[in-house]
């Protein structure tokens, strides 16, 4: 019987793996897509390691204070159980609609911000 060859090779291994490769990175982008758009990624931190918030003094401000160092003028200390650290923490949403005194002290009767 004779041998005989063909020209025509199989390529359809290497495409096959391509294509599943794609589709993993696909899949992968859209969890993590859908991940960070609904909110359950990792939240963003109100200010970066190696600083703390001060909370501007009766107002809705804040700004990051590099850790050692005191708040400028016009801002506070946040009271330690109630330092917010990320973004719509319970604590972020709640100074939006309290304030401070210049003692770092809770007031009384703030108006609410608009919603």
């Amino acid at each position: 019987m004779p041998h005989t060859t063909s020209a025509a090779r199989d390529h359809s291994a290497p495409e096959i793996r391509r294509t599943r490769t794609a589709t993993l990175l696909l899949a992968g982008l859209g969890v993590g897509a859908s991940l960070l758009l609904s909110g359950c990624g990792i939240g963003e931190a109100i200010c970066s390691n190696g600083y703390y918030p001060a909370a501007q003094v009766n107002g809705p401000g804040s700004y990051c204070v590099k850790d050692g160092d005191e708040p400028k003028p016009g801002f506070v200390r946040y009271p330690a159980a109630k330092v917010p650290r990320q973004v719509d923490d319970e604590w972020d949403v709640y100074w939006r609609t309290h304030h401070l005194d210049e003692n770092g002290n809770e007031i009384a009767g703030t108006p609410s911000a608009p919603g």
